[in-house]
């Protein structure tokens, strides 16, 4: 069996633990920031699975225009998305159309360095202007530190599930056009401190067993170094 063939099952096992649920975008970070990235925001891209990918969108905003966009190793994966120079109510942003789809659920992974934010809210808009809070607050862990007996980001280590954060069956966002959800910053930390999200999934359904995005990026990436 070649290398593709055994990730591509990798693929379906992993995707078939996740009972019925059909991922509507997911962002699994596949491209490295370019280095030395700068500036008060910042816009990834599209996601890179998922059955609504079109007009999809993984972007962030930080008060600061000195901050520092990058991306570092994932959780199980080669990239995350990461910054510096956090402000109270800087976030990330993704956007997404859930037309179509319903039971609407929101998972991802996200560290910090030791200095980095340690707690954050999501919220959530169907206009991309009026946002309400749907989970009012949640803490980011330090990957590798000692006691949380977490290992430090990488695709080595595999995905570690005590960093994937889910927020299931959100009222309001079955069948939207446009619908927006936002990782906002509470915390007031020192300007070096980095904090990284991964692994971001939007599904409809039973929530995708933890890995199993991370396992489609590197099905992904394997396939294009094939070709």
């Amino acid at each position: 069996m070649t290398k593709q063939m055994f990730l591509a099952s990798a693929v379906v096992l992993a995707v078939s633990a996740s009972a019925s649920a059909a991922i509507v975008a997911s962002w699994s970070i596949p491209t490295a920031i370019p280095a030395a990235t700068t500036g008060s925001n910042y816009v990834y891209g599209a996601a890179d699975a998922g059955d609504a990918t079109a007009g999809t969108s993984l972007s962030a905003f930080h008060a600061l225009a000195a901050t520092t966009w990058s991306s570092p190793a994932g959780n199980g994966s080669t990239s995350s998305f990461s910054s510096n120079n956090w402000s109270v109510g800087d976030y990330y942003q993704v956007s997404v159309s859930t037309t179509g789809f319903t039971d609407i659920s929101l998972a991802w992974d996200q560290t910090r360095s030791s200095t980095g934010p340690s707690s954050f809210r999501v919220d959530m808009s169907t206009d991309g202007t009026n946002f309400t809070t749907i989970l009012a607050s949640y803490s980011v862990i330090q990957a590798g530190l000692a006691g949380t007996n977490t290992l430090v980001w990488s695709v080595v280590n595999g995905v570690q599930s005590a960093f994937t954060t889910t927020v299931a069956s959100i009222a309001g966002a079955d069948n939207q056009a446009s619908l927006t959800f936002r990782f906002v910053n509470l915390s007031t930390v020192a300007t070096g401190g980095t904090n990284r999200i991964d692994n971001i999934v939007v599904s409809s359904g039973a929530i995708p067993a933890p890995g199993a995005i991370a396992l489609l990026g590197l099905a992904g990436l394997a396939t294009r170094r094939r070709r």
